[in-house]
């Protein structure tokens, strides 16, 4: 039996369609599966971006990035893990210990004893004879340096009081002006305070104890923090003309760092020479702290600091820390291997000591000199930026607003690659350091207090001990005795800004070495 023509027609057509639809069908699953790839793809990558930053986390320490010692692990370090790569820190040369022309710190005999203790010779020790009305031919001499038993001295100031014979009319004596009440503390007692607790950064409770187990002379927490209110009321003026100062100065290092302040995040700034030193603090971090402490707004010196940008929104000139290159540097060395990098390091280490060098008998480098180093500045920046390229567009994703997050490495590129100048300002001039290290060190102490007593309490506390603590490192930096510094504060002769002599007495008045 034949199959009619139509029929085979209408068969054959439908299944051109059914094969149609299944291969529609199959297009349809197969962009379903390119997009789910792609969307796959997107997670992973995202996925490895995350584990990046995570293990690049876990890589940084003191010595490849910003973080403190304090904050290293226990174990293996990045320190060792650096020397086990070949990047050993040069060493000097030296062999350990004091070196040669180095003053020893020995004790050594004084003229004037305070007390002179005999001991006699009574007989003889090999005959018996009686030696006690003999002469010495000469006395062997040993001396002991020690602290004095504890103690404390009272002063009593007896002020006349006379009638006239003429007039009838009672005149007293003035008392010193550091002596208005009929029981107080005398100013070095008051600077002995100070000094504990805002030099020393003994808390309140200790710095009471201190005093009695020492002296025998019970101060209540109440009275220290009184005291230190009274010791920052009298510095006020001494501060404002240690900014002032500061202002005018060619060369000044800024750093900030939070703390706490009343429970909550503040921020303490810090700005320092090599002779004065300023703390402020405020809420905020950025331009609004710094404008508001009016320093920087006022400053059209060379400003050295980490690169934070509200600094370059001030008109002075700029000077970048390239102990924080260096530590970033090398964490590009160790988490990325890049060459590049560990070119740089040789840079600026060779660079800081040929001005190192040159800065004993010039006081800058010649031309030549200047241009070879900066074509080889550039040829590094050139090769990093070679290793890594710009982050391309990917396709078929939409354009995001701002800019593309890139790797610490291109970070670290532009930076160097966008303040030259700045990087490289102290083989230019040789006032200018090649790192920030005194602003760091500057703010260093703070930081141990907040660690130790974790926060202040009131806002007047924290301003009080940013006043005191900034006039000890004034101090300190000029080789003034920290508690006679004081002292001087409650006798109202701080020794700023004038008065640097009591550098001299304390020289002189030290037991000799």
């Amino acid at each position: 039996m034949s199959i009619p023509r139509e029929a085979v027609v209408r068969a054959y057509k439908a299944g051109v369609e059914a094969v149609a639809s299944l291969l529609d069908y199959a297009n349809i699953i197969m962009e379903d599966q390119k997009k789910r790839i792609l969307e796959l793809e997107s997670v992973i990558e995202l996925q490895k971006q995350y584990i990046n930053s995570l293990e690049n986390r876990l890589a940084l320490d003191s010595h490849n990035s910003s973080k403190p010692p304090s904050t290293d692990a226990f174990g293996k370090t990045g320190k060792d893990k650096e020397a086990s790569r070949g990047r050993k820190k040069k060493g000097s040369g030296k062999k350990v210990g004091g070196q040669k022309g180095h003053i020893g710190t020995t004790l050594r005999m004084v003229d004037n004893p305070d007390e002179i203790i005999p001991h006699r010779v009574v007989e003889c020790e090999y005959c018996g004879c009686s030696l006690e009305h003999t002469e010495a031919i000469d006395h062997e001499r040993r001396q002991v340096f020690d602290l004095p038993p504890k103690k404390y001295i009272v002063i009593e100031h007896q002020g006349e009081v006379k009638e006239c014979p003429r007039c009838g009319e009672v005149n007293r004596a003035e008392f010193p002006e550091d002596v208005k009440s009929p029981v107080q503390y005398g100013a070095r007692a008051k600077a002995a305070a100070v000094y504990l607790t805002n030099y020393q950064l003994l808390p309140y409770e200790r710095t009471g104890e201190l005093f009695d187990d020492l002296y025998s002379l019970p101060i209540c927490q109440a009275t220290l923090v009184n005291t230190n209110y009274a010791c920052a009321d009298l510095l006020e003026q001494e501060e404002k003309a240690r900014k002032e100062e500061l202002i005018s100065s060619p060369v000044v290092h800024f750093d900030e760092s939070g703390f706490k302040v009343e429970g909550n995040r503040q921020w303490l700034h810090s700005t320092g020479t090599e002779e004065l030193t300023f703390y402020g603090f405020h809420r905020r971090r950025g331009t609004v702290a710094m404008d508001e402490i009016n320093i920087l707004p006022r400053f059209q010196g060379r400003a050295i600091h980490d690169h934070w940008k509200p600094y370059f929104n001030y008109s002075c000139k700029h000077g970048l820390c390239n102990a924080h290159h260096l530590r970033e540097l090398t964490f590009v060395v160790e988490l990325y291997e890049q060459k590049w990098a560990e070119k740089m390091i040789d840079f600026l280490l060779e660079t800081k000591e040929m001005v190192g060098k040159a800065r004993s008998h010039t006081d800058c480098l010649d031309e030549k000199t200047l241009m070879k180093r900066r074509a080889k500045y550039n040829r590094i920046l050139r090769e990093g930026m070679r290793a890594n390229p710009s982050p391309a567009d990917e396709p078929d994703q939409p354009k995001r607003r701002g800019r593309k997050k890139q790797s610490k490495p291109k970070n670290l590129l532009d930076r160097l690659t966008d303040h030259k100048n700045e990087v490289l300002a102290f083989m230019y001039d040789f006032t200018v350091p090649f790192d920030n290290n005194l602003g760091e060190r500057d703010i260093r102490m703070l930081k141990v207090q907040q660690k130790i007593s974790g926060a202040f309490r009131s806002v007047k506390g924290a301003s009080s001990f940013c006043r005191i603590r900034g006039y000890i490192s004034t101090a300190n930096k000029n080789h003034a005795n920290a508690l006679d510094a004081l002292e001087k504060v409650f006798l109202g002769k701080s020794i700023f800004p004038q008065d640097y002599s009591l550098a001299e007495e304390n020289a002189e008045r030290s037991p000799p070495t």
